[in-house]
This record gives C-alpha cells, sequence and structure tokens, in this order.
C-alpha cells in the first residue's frame, strides 16, 4: 500500500511537521465526533442497564461491558495498527462503535437486556479506538512536544463528549418524534457522530503517521517521535516486529523498564477510580434526589424523572469537562515540569476528589465538584502516564506497549465499574469513595518513593 511518496518520506523536517499538524488535527476533530457517542452512554448507561434488568444490582453492567469490550480489542485494535495503520485500527473500532449504538436503540425499543450488553461491548471498540487516538498523535511529535500533542488530541474529545450528557432532554424529544423511547434518543446522535469520526479518518488520516513513522526510521531516519514498529518500504512490519506481539511480551517490555512499569500503574489506578466512581454517580443522585418511591423496595428499579436526568446529565457533563477540557494544560505540564511529577498531580487529585464526593455525598453541589477534581486527575495522570509510557520503551515494543496500556485499563475500568454496584450495595457511596481513595494513595506512595530515588541518583551523578 502506498501512502507516502520517496520524495516526501525522505524530505525535510518541515515536510514532517505538517503532516504531524494534519494527523493531529483530524484526529481532535474525529475525537469531537465520537465523543458523542461516548457521552451519551456515560449519562445514561447505568439508568437503561436498571430500567432493561428490573434491578438496581445491574447498575454498573454496561460499563463494565463497555471497559470489558475496550480491553478485549486493545491488542487486537494494535495489531492491525501495527500490520495496516493507525487509520484501520481507529476506523475499524468507530465502524463497530457505530454499530453498538444503533443496537444500544434496538435493545431499548425490544426491552432486551443482553442487547444491550452486546451493545455495551460494541460501544467498548469506540472506547479502545479513541484511547489509540492519543497514541497516534505521538507517532510523528517531537520529544519536546509529546505531551502537548497527545494532550490536544485528548482535549478534543471534550466538546463531543460534554454534549453527549446533555442531548438526553434533546435526545428524548427527537425520540418521541421517531417513535423511539426517550433514552434511545441520543443514540441517534451517538450514531451520527460515530459514523462522521469514522469517515474523517479514512479520507483525511493520510499519510498513515504510524506507517509513515516506520518508513522513516527504516530509511535511516529516526521517526520523530520514536515511531513504533519498524517496516518495510512497502509499509508492513517485519517478521521479528510480529513475533514481539502478544501480551506477555508487552509486560516483559514493561517489567523491563522502571519508568514504563510506573507510567502503567499510574494510568490503570486513575482509570479504575475513575470508572468506578463515575459509573455509580447517576444512580448515587437519582436516589438521592428521589429515593425509592413509597412502598418499594430500595434496590428495585424505577425510572428517573426527566429533572433528574438533567442533574445527571449536567453532573456528568462537568466530570467529562474535568477529564478533557484542561488536557492541553496538563500535556503543557507535562512537558514543562517533567512526566512524573504531574503523575503525582494526578494522583493526588483523586484523593482529593473522592473525599470530597464521599464525605459530600448527601449534597449534590459536592458530589459535582468531586466529579469535576475526579475528571482532573485522570486528565494529569493518564497524560502524564501515557507521554512516560511511550518514551519509555523501545521503538520496536512501543506499538505492543500502547495496546497492552490500553487493556489494562479497560480491566481496571472494568473491575471498577463491575465491583462498584457491589462495594456500593455494601458499604453506600462513601465507602466506594474511600476505596478509591486508598487505592489512590497507594499510587501516590509508589510515585514519591520513585520520585526520591530520581533525586537521588541524579544528585550522585551530579556529584564530584
Amino acid at each position: 500500500m502506498k501512502i507516502f511518496d520517496a520524495a516526501a518520506v525522505h524530505g525535510t523536517a518541515l515536510d514532517t511537521q505538517r503532516v504531524q499538524r494534519r494527523t493531529v488535527w483530524v484526529l481532535s476533530t474525529a475525537q469531537l465526533l465520537s465523543g458523542v457517542g461516548s457521552g451519551a452512554s456515560l449519562s445514561v448507561g447505568s439508568l437503561l442497564a436498571v430500567q432493561l434488568s428490573g434491578s438496581n444490582a445491574w447498575a454498573g453492567s454496561v460499563t463494565t461491558t463497555m471497559t470489558l469490550g475496550a480491553a478485549a480489542a486493545a491488542l487486537p485494535l494494535a495489531g492491525l495498527a501495527g500490520r495496516h495503520g493507525r487509520r484501520a485500527s481507529l476506523v475499524t473500532g468507530l465502524l463497530s462503535a457505530m454499530a453498538g449504538a444503533l443496537l444500544v436503540i434496538v435493545a431499548t425499543v425490544t426491552g432486551s437486556f443482553p442487547v444491550l450488553l452486546l451493545a455495551a461491548a460494541l460501544l467498548g471498540l469506540g472506547t479502545a479506538a479513541n484511547l489509540q487516538a492519543r497514541f497516534a498523535a505521538v507517532d510523528l511529535a517531537e520529544p519536546e512536544h509529546r505531551g502537548r500533542s497527545l494532550a490536544i488530541v485528548v482535549w478534543a474529545v471534550t466538546i463531543g463528549a460534554v454534549a453527549g450528557p446533555n442531548l438526553i432532554r434533546p435526545g428524548a424529544l427527537l425520540g418521541e418524534a421517531l417513535g423511539l423511547p426517550a433514552l434511545a434518543g441520543p443514540f441517534v446522535f451517538s450514531t451520527a457522530g460515530l459514523a462522521l469520526a469514522a469517515l474523517l479518518l479514512l479520507v483525511g488520516l493520510r499519510p498513515d503517521p504510524l506507517l509513515l513513522a516506520a518508513r522513516l526510521g527504516s530509511g535511516g531516519q529516526p521517526p520523530a517521535a520514536g515511531g513504533s514498529a519498524r517496516a518495510t518500504a512497502t509499509g508492513t512490519v517485519t517478521d521479528s516486529t510480529r513475533r514481539r506481539r502478544g501480551l506477555r511480551h508487552g509486560m516483559r517490555a514493561i517489567r523491563d523498564a522502571p519508568r514504563a512499569a510506573l507510567a502503567l500503574v499510574a494510568v490503570i489506578a486513575a482509570h479504575g477510580c475513575m470508572a468506578a466512581v463515575m459509573s455509580m454517580t447517576p444512580l448515587h443522585l437519582q436516589l438521592l434526589t428521589e429515593g425509592p418511591p413509597a412502598g418499594m423496595p430500595a434496590g428495585h428499579a424505577h425510572a428517573a424523572s426527566t429533572d433528574v436526568l438533567v442533574l445527571i446529565g449536567f453532573t456528568i457533563s462537568l466530570h467529562i469537562a474535568g477529564m478533557y477540557a484542561l488536557s492541553p494544560v496538563m500535556g503543557w505540564l507535562t512537558d514543562k515540569a517533567g512526566r512524573l511529577p504531574v503523575i503525582l498531580l494526578g494522583h493526588g487529585l483523586i484523593l482529593l476528589s473522592v473525599l470530597v464526593a464521599g464525605f459530600g455525598q448527601a449534597q449534590p453541589a459536592l458530589v459535582t465538584a468531586g466529579l469535576v477534581l475526579l475528571g482532573l486527575g485522570w486528565s494529569a495522570a493518564t497524560i502524564a502516564g501515557s507521554t512516560l509510557l511511550a518514551e519509555s520503551v523501545s521503538a520496536d515494543d512501543r506499538v505492543l506497549v500502547q495496546g497492552v496500556s490500553d487493556t489494562m485499563m479497560g480491566i481496571a475500568g472494568a473491575v471498577g465499574a463491575g465491583f462498584s454496584g457491589l462495594v456500593m450495595a455494601g458499604v453506600g457511596y462513601q465507602g466506594l469513595n474511600l476505596a478509591a481513595a486508598a487505592v489512590a494513595a497507594v499510587v501516590l506512595a509508589v510515585a514519591l518513593r520513585a520520585a526520591g530515588q530520581g533525586r537521588s541518583a541524579s544528585a550522585a551523578a551530579q556529584a564530584p
């Protein structure tokens, strides 16, 4: 597959920078469009699960299934990227998510809970693609701008993801106009957004950044971002790289690089804490505002009122804004202050957030404030951790390690969301937040120890 002519491949650094700017723009716009789908899923997924299953015990099932789908898809999508480039991988993930959004509508119309879970699994492929897009942004980035490039793509999801939860009411009106249930309406917007994002990547992500980085490397020029798998002149990966694929090899590559291991721990812990608390917050707000109807057991499902849906949508929107809106700031801090200090900042914010939401559980305003801080902590830890991970392993291992990272993030999110319902049922919303606080505190301790060791090593190296 011809993706770039020889003159361009061996052209000036300015040519590569121009391709990088175009790549970041295309990825960012696609993230904006696809963010509508993830925003709608996060805001109404738990409500749909309760409504279709008939029990609050299944409230976290949609988020769990989405994260499991993302985890299962991460390595196959990374392998697809290694063989055929980022474009093939990202488009495949988004088209699968589009099919999932359509299936949510089918599940809501038919009242089928199993179909809803299948739809959530397919939506998870879109999550995996969106996560992989942040790494595509650094395939050609210069080392001093890796954090910034990654953060811009993460930030771009802000508008779509924040708009998603606020499409509940317009979506309900659209659903009624189309003869659909109210909660199915937002997924009409999701389907359109995902389709447009896939089309944009298919047409606009040319040349493919990963294949171009690999070609530059094989042509005797190092990829600007230390690109990923080595490639032949035709843009395909070598046999040695194919043999390197697999979760076991990826984990070994991470274990061999202590900074990569720390980065992975920081990323998956932040994602697990975020998924656990966020997935139960809509249900907590519903119970806090309305409580179970008179004469109905507390664990029994009941439909939320429109006012409660608006409150939930507003809260989740602010949480998602916290995750993405300040991403460029987090990227700038990552490049200027260093990867490890921003990781410490991220988990410090997560610790503060769950304490605010947990001890302020009776006040919707404090719950919302906690969710905003949780999003900010996730943003800092994910951007700094992902940047550190990408630069801490060899070029040949980079795409595979990125796939391992996304797989582990998905597993952490699934565990967090999956057990969050049980934890909340046993010890309440406050207990759930305190459990997340314990995780964040452990990561903070590990990162602080690593920072201390790094300062000691630096002082020893500078000593006469």
